[in-house]
């Protein structure tokens, strides 16, 4: 019997309505004889409720244990009404916390990581015919700790299920119907993808697009799990995500990306000796901050500049702790710009097609716009421009190398 995991998103179940026509779509999936296990996530606007109360009571840093006990929450509400609506119409349905569930997770409360799933219980319910409805965003660690994994944690939680499963597919159920060559809100132009690799995907996930979580995505490519984006409100297909070898059109660009949410540090005339950047980026490691692109200048008297970026929400931190090595780094200055967005392309295609930087730079300085940083590899193109051209930017890289078919497609 094909077993199908299947997550739905805040929107999809966002009032009873909404709760009524998922369980609809599940009895359909699962009288068509499949096993089904269902992954959901807090109803939308849920945890933003839960948050504020969490500020209202317990301030900025509430305690990081009974935070995560208070935001599972909205997931546990959801599991209950789904499986509620599920028995009203003749479909037996199990619901599961993550601490049900056997979903391990390490200790770092806010930002947790699966370890392990045990599925004796959820294929106890399969085998009984019944549908297993599982709180994503949750877990719980060695001491029972309540744990949530983060932003996008539902997704990661329905692709982990899906990988110890060992399922068919795992359907990603949202508000779009599938993964387009870039935001369609932005562009009118972008076209939906019917395939798109794990290596594309993780890298436009990566780099700002907003429909799947890069755990999610990890955790597919590593088990070979496939991944279908869907809409809850309409029936049709919508983007597969496959190993690169089952996406027979490779396109030299699938995707155009925008991230707004990055800033820029410069740490001006370093002196350019081994260790250096060592000191610079292991304190920021340390504090948990994540860098992304680094460029480093060597100047002709000796010292080096290097420029790199961080979330936008690290910003204040990463600065704090740069100034607070660069007198040891011998640094004339810090800079931070706030100011700025990273704009990138990503295509499987490109590892085989030498002219793509050369166009999109050519686009870029058409519009006048200046490019701050570079970023290459094999399948991705990124560059860091001012933030009041990045949309500028996506449309007119998007109309060159998508719409007009600029660049051929490559074989596969």
């Amino acid at each position: 019997m094909p077993l199908i995991v299947q997550k739905y998103g805040g929107t999809s179940v966002g009032d009873p309505d909404r709760i009524r026509a998922v369980a609809e779509r599940v009895a359909e999936t699962a009288r068509a004889g499949n096993q089904v296990a269902v992954i959901v996530s807090a109803m939308s606007g849920e945890t933003n409720a839960l948050v504020a109360l969490s500020k209202e009571l317990g301030g900025e840093q509430p305690t990081p244990r009974e935070y995560d006990v208070l935001v599972s929450t909205g997931e546990q509400k959801t599991i209950a009404l789904l499986s509620m609506a599920l028995h009203q119409i003749g479909v037996p349905a199990r619901s599961f916390t993550g601490g049900q569930l056997g979903m391990l997770t390490t200790s770092a409360h806010s930002r947790a990581r699966i370890l392990e799933i045990d599925t004796a219980r959820i294929r106890a319910t399969l085998d009984a015919g019944a549908v297993a409805v599982v709180a994503g965003f949750q877990g719980v660690d060695a001491e029972g700790n309540i744990t949530t994994l983060g932003r996008g944690g539902s997704d990661t939680s329905a692709v982990a299920v899906a990988c110890a499963l060992q399922a068919d597919v795992c359907e990603i159920y949202t508000d779009v119907d599938g993964v387009y060559t870039t935001d369609p809100n932005m562009v009118s132009g972008a076209r939906k993808l019917e395939k798109i690799s794990y290596e594309e995907m993780l890298e436009m996930a990566s780099l700002g697009a907003k429909v799947l979580q890069i755990r999610s995505v990890k955790f597919g490519m590593q088990y070979g799990v496939p991944i279908h984006v869907r809409s809850s409100f309409a029936p049709d297909e919508g983007t597969w995500v496959l190993p690169e070898e089952d996406v027979m059109e490779r396109l030299v660009v699938s995707g155009v990306t925008c991230n707004k949410g990055e800033a820029k540090i410069r740490v001006r005339s370093v002196k350019d000796a081994p260790g250096v950047a060592a000191g610079l980026f292991g304190p920021l490691s340390e504090a948990g901050i994540v860098v992304d692109m680094i460029i480093q200048n060597l100047s002709q008297d000796g010292t080096t500049d290097m420029t790199f970026t961080v979330p936008r929400d690290d910003c204040r931190r990463a600065l704090e702790i740069t100034e607070s090595v660069a007198p040891a780094l011998g640094a004339a200055e810090v800079i931070g710009d706030e100011d700025v967005a990273k704009v990138s392309v990503v295509g499987l295609g490109m590892k085989d097609h030498a002219g793509v930087a050369a166009r999109m730079f050519q686009v870029l300085a058409a519009e006048g716009i200046n490019i701050q940083l570079i970023s290459t590899s094999e399948i991705k193109i990124s560059v860091v421009v001012q933030e009041k051209y990045a949309e500028l930017a996506v449309r007119a890289l998007h109309a060159s190398l998508v719409e007009e078919g600029t660049l051929e497609t490559a074989e596969a």
